[in-house]
């Protein structure tokens, strides 16, 4: 089952631009180890539970993981071969936004190989370019 939210204030949203860098959910805040992006994407709600599900079997449901990104924007479309006016489209799915250094994914309880390997299946999935994260112990 796709995320998406029980209720929101609104049906419909503008598309709106993604700019700058992520400020908030920059750095590992759950897990030893994790993925961030490099670049600005939609990501869907179907791209973030094909993520989950690589991460869970390759680890055999050993360790934890955490998924940092939730999808809040409702993405709108009309039906194919349908003539321009008659309003907005119905919701067609549910997007998350991501800016260029949000950690997306967070994974802990796991060899730095395992992990690694899990979050390797995980930027696979996605439509944007990826690194891996570790946390510094000091």
């Amino acid at each position: 089952m796709a995320l998406s939210p029980s209720r929101t204030k609104y049906r419909k949203s503008h598309r709106g631009r993604v700019r700058g860098v992520a400020q908030r959910g920059a750095t590992l805040a759950f897990g030893e180890y994790g993925i961030q992006s490099l670049d600005r994407a939609w990501i869907s709600a179907a791209q973030i539970e094909a993520c989950r599900v690589a991460i869970n079997r390759h680890l055999k449901r050993k360790g934890k993981v955490w998924i940092r990104v939730y999808p809040h924007k409702p993405i709108s479309k009309k039906p194919a071969e349908t003539r321009m006016g008659k309003g907005k489209g119905a919701t067609d799915r549910w997007v998350a936004v991501v800016k260029p250094g949000a950690v997306l994914f967070e994974v802990s309880g796991a060899s730095p190989a395992a992990a690694r390997e899990a979050l390797s299946l995980a930027d696979g999935k996605l439509p944007i370019r990826c690194r891996f994260l570790q946390r510094e112990e000091f």
